[in-house]
């Protein structure tokens, strides 16, 4: 028996986070005191270290490693890429605010960096227990995170319905895996799809049961309905800062996960699942448009509009074709930097004793500052598909995607209910400019936030008006 060297080269990114993350650990515990900033400093530096040693792998072939258990392929590297400047930006955006709420600052970025290599693992995975791995390394940090605020009640609750609820879909999600392999005796998603796509009808019956499981735990990772109970409670009840890193790349890694299991794994069981995930789908845009008109909080209000959003990322998924996985992928890039924006919006107009979490604390925000105003507009319109902002693009090539599969019913579900949508987004339009401010104090942020928001902001315009750099990026990944 011969023990082979697995090449560690496809997981350097990875490698060097998990240094990093240990070197943070130490450092601030050493040092967080007497040094306030060196968690944040850290951390920067260490997801900017894994995006450029990533971008460094951009254009390799697609390889195997650690016994066919980790794959680089051109999905993994754009989807890290993608996840890490994310994660970036919600770091930059939540360092003032975390040093006015006196949240524990190690303990946030070192969660947070935690959350960020189970996504780039995640996103790797070729492998069901590679898989796992990542997803709980992705969870458990966020379970965490959500209760930091560790003297709030509402916080604590949140946590706890996030963490039990989590728990229940991570093994429903366990148990569909081991029906799969059950059938097939491999946990490879290769072998796995081959034996799927030649199955006899005596084992088709436990595929489709453990695909049920497979889609319930996928759903709620990505928040969509009927398993989006925990959405609105835990953005609404979790700080700003966590809520605005829940919100942003983990949807990234959880459309990735419904990609490896579902088409690279099951693509013998398409009809099936494509049928299963119609239904989450239409409920999803349905239920998340139609309940966030009732909704004063806007953290609630773009809890459910996330909701809707996973609804439509779905429909690139359901089309069942290249295109289709090529626009899911372009749509949740885009959505992740509109939600990003519009939670540090309501970041940067918190201050010490008041948080901006009603639709109405934004009223007047166009004579408190025009620049921030209009870079909420830009979001909102992006968010709502209203052109030429990212997002009605976005909209388009999902719509489009189900159109040529001919399942034109469904586009036209997610048309009707995308002009219900405007509405509310609209409304925080129309609050900011057209109403007067209750406190007329200007509305102020530390320089490196200013700027952020504004490549946040113009972004939404830019990749509007030139969308084909983007596209083409995630077309590659499929047809290249």
């Amino acid at each position: 028996m011969t023990f082979t060297i697995p090449n560690f080269i496809p997981a350097i990114p990875e490698i060097f986070m998990l240094v990093m993350i240990c070197v943070i650990l130490m450092t601030d515990l050493f040092l967080g005191k007497r040094i306030k900033s060196i968690a944040y400093s850290l951390t920067q530096l260490t997801l900017i270290g894994a995006f450029l040693l990533t971008m460094h792998q951009y254009g390799m072939p697609k390889v195997y490693t650690f016994d066919h258990m980790y794959v680089l392929d051109k999905l993994a590297i754009l989807s890290k890429l993608a996840i890490l400047l994310v994660s970036f930006f919600v770091f930059l955006y939540s360092r003032e605010y975390i040093g006015m709420t006196k949240l524990p600052r190690g303990e946030y970025h070192i969660l947070g960096l935690f959350a960020v290599l189970g996504m780039m693992v995640l996103v790797s995975a070729s492998n069901f227990l590679t898989l796992y791995l990542g997803l709980e390394v992705l969870s458990l940090p966020l379970y965490a995170m959500v209760a930091l605020k560790r003297d709030s009640g509402v916080a604590s609750e949140a946590a706890m319905k996030y963490f039990v609820m989590g728990a229940l879909a991570s093994g429903m999600l366990l148990y569909g895996l081991s029906m799969l392999y059950g059938v097939s005796h491999s946990l490879d998603f290769t072998a796995v799809a081959k034996v799927v796509s030649e199955t006899s009808p005596a084992h088709s019956l436990i595929l489709i049961f453990g695909l049920v499981f497979i889609i319930a735990g996928i759903a709620f990772k990505m928040g969509a309905a009927p398993f989006h109970m925990w959405v609105p409670d835990v953005y609404d009840g979790s700080p700003t800062s966590v809520t605005l890193f829940i919100s942003s790349a983990p949807k990234i890694a959880a459309l990735i996960m419904a990609y490896r299991l579902l088409v690279e794994s099951a693509p013998g069981l398409i009809i099936q699942w494509q049928h299963v995930l119609m239904v989450i789908a239409v409920l999803s845009i349905v239920l998340g448009n139609v309940v966030a008109i009732a909704q004063s909080n806007i953290k609630r209000m773009l809890a459910y509009s996330s909701i809707a959003h996973m609804g439509y990322m779905l429909l690139g998924i359901i089309a069942g074709t290249k295109a289709g996985y090529a626009s899911s992928l372009f749509y949740v890039f885009t959505y992740s930097m509109m939600s990003m924006g519009a939670f540090a919006m309501l970041l940067m107009m918190s201050k010490s004793g008041f948080e901006a979490e009603n639709i109405e604390d934004l009223q007047g925000l166009n004579s408190r500052n025009p620049w921030y105003a209009l870079m909420m507009l830009l979001i909102m319109f992006s968010m709502a598909g209203i052109p030429p902002a990212v997002g009605f693009f976005a909209k388009l090539g999902v719509l489009e995607a189900v159109i040529n599969a001919n399942m034109t019913w469904l586009a036209i579900v997610a048309l009707i209910f995308a002009i219900v949508g405007a509405y509310y987004y609209l409304r925080v339009v129309k609050v900011m400019y057209f109403d007067d401010p209750k406190d007329a104090t200007a509305v102020t942020a530390p320089m490196d936030m200013r700027i952020a928001i504004t490549i946040n902001g113009l972004a939404v315009i830019a990749l509007g008006l030139f969308p084909s750099a983007l596209i083409g990026l995630c077309r590659n990944v499929f047809f290249g």
